[in-house]
């Protein structure tokens, strides 16, 4: 199946100038979601996977049925005051300010083997936050996985070291 085709592309949404890749037309088409699905487990299909995590929004809504298929759970990583538990924040640098990622303390234990799934690697900084709150639970990121991998943002290059993986490649 070629998911480009699935994708539907917005221009100039939220803002003038962006290329807006919606996989809501992935998600309602029940064939288009389960190749997507069953595509990004088949992507880590050969590596001891432990637990999901994916930060919120759509990163719920791939990593969860990821993590069912694998029999495995999956983690929640949300905005600031969102979770009920004691939690771990990270703050990082956005080209407009900060923004702020947190996941419970007691999620991930040491020496877990983390996938992390989201639906779209644009320039790297919230996937990195992720990274970095799974690695301060003591947890080893095998890999990250995205439906949409946006190249001409170099968003790769900022998970230099990490195992990167994507369906589908667009330039902006």
């Amino acid at each position: 199946m070629d998911l480009k085709e699935k994708i539907r592309v917005i221009e100039d949404f939220p803002k003038v100038g962006i290329s807006f890749k919606d996989i809501t037309t992935i998600l309602d088409d029940g064939e288009a979601f389960k190749y997507t699905i069953d595509s990004l487990i088949d992507l880590v299909k050969d590596e001891k996977i432990d637990i999901v995590v994916g930060p919120e929004a759509r990163g719920f809504l791939l990593g969860a049925p990821i993590a069912y298929a694998l029999g495995i759970g999956f983690i929640p990583v949300r905005k600031p005051g969102k979770l009920p538990g004691d939690t771990l924040r990270y703050e990082y640098a956005l080209e407009y300010g900060n923004d702020a990622l947190e996941i419970h303390k007691d999620a991930i234990k040491p020496g877990q083997r983390v996938l992390i799934v989201d639906d779209l690697l644009a320039t790297g900084g919230t996937i990195a936050s992720v990274a970095k709150l799974v690695e301060q639970l003591g947890g080893e990121v095998v890999a990250m996985n995205f439906v949409v991998e946006l190249t001409g943002l170099k968003g790769r290059d900022k998970l230099e070291g990490y195992k990167v993986n994507s369906l589908v490649q667009y330039e902006f």
